[in-house]
């Protein structure tokens, strides 16, 4: 393209040759890195709506009859409680299976009765609240509440983020030193050009110019092929989840707005980097003066 084209011999540069892989393995880190921020993002917000306002109650089994009749009905008849339901014997086998295998539980072994609480959005309703409801009718329940494992689960998804975020400030700062390198580089080897497109009435801004668009495609070359195999490896990491039929495991399908902010990722190196070259030729060639 005509706008990219340079009239300093930049592109024979051996520094300048290296720049697009090192570029493209940093859009390729950067990209996976958004990609994680957004799974973590998406997983903690399933977590937060399929989870919140949730209890489970455990009632020990072998106890008296009628007692987990007795505690759903006294469920359904308490304000702000949206559902009760029992899980049965398949669901908890289900449940079970991941950890016991399809087998099951070893004969003779029984399960507690379980009891999945829904409150009602907004409902005041607490695991004090319920326990002591419930302690009227078996004092032997055990009442777990979802939100401190939700609260647990919500700051190691907050976690995953806050790593990502270091690690593609890091790449940034990498990619504005290399550049500075490359950069440099560049204008130690064509010294003698540029002192003598200097003695003809070229400008800083002129030589700053030049360097800015050879960063510029440079940045753009790397970026693309960086970002092209990061599609693919999520895509291929993407297929590897799904067949791990767990629900604890992220799901990496991006939809088409976080793949438009995937391909924006080169397009933002390329501004760093054409933006370091050009402030870097004009602060050297300011110093030389």
């Amino acid at each position: 393209m005509r706008w990219l084209r340079t009239d300093l011999p930049l592109a024979g540069d051996a520094s300048g040759r290296f720049l697009p892989w090192i570029i493209g393995c940093m859009v390729y880190l950067a990209a996976l890195a958004l990609a994680a921020t957004m799974a973590a993002d998406r997983l903690a917000q399933r977590w937060h709506n399929e989870l919140s306002g949730t209890f489970s109650i455990q009632i020990p089994a072998g106890g008296r009859a009628g007692v987990v009749d007795n505690v759903v009905d006294l469920l359904m008849n308490t304000s702000g409680v949206a559902s009760a339901r029992v899980v049965d014997d398949a669901e908890k086998a289900r449940l079970l299976e991941p950890w016991l295998g399809p087998g099951g539980l070893p004969e003779g072994v029984q399960l507690p009765d379980l009891i999945v609480v829904q409150l009602a959005a907004g409902a005041p309703l607490g695991a004090k609240d319920l326990r002591t409801r419930i302690a009227q009718i078996t004092p032997d329940a055990t009442i777990e509440d979802h939100a401190e494992w939700q609260g647990d689960m919500l700051a190691f998804a907050h976690s995953i983020k806050l790593l990502a975020g270091i690690i593609i400030g890091l790449i940034t700062a990498a990619a504005v030193t290399t550049v500075i390198f490359v950069t440099r580089t560049g204008l130690a080897i064509h010294r003698r050009v540029i002192e003598i497109v200097h003695l003809v009435g070229a400008r800083d801004s002129y030589i700053a110019k030049q360097f800015l668009m050879h960063a510029l495609r440079l940045g753009l070359l790397g970026g693309a092929g960086g970002v092209v195999l990061a599609g693919l490896t999520l895509t291929g990491l993407d297929r590897l989840l799904s067949q791990a039929q767990t629900s604890l495991l992220p799901s990496l399908s991006l939809d088409v707005q976080q793949w438009l902010a995937l391909a924006v990722i080169p397009v933002a190196v390329s501004a760093v980097a054409m933006v370091t070259a050009h402030l870097t030729v004009l602060i050297v060639l300011g110093r030389e003066i």
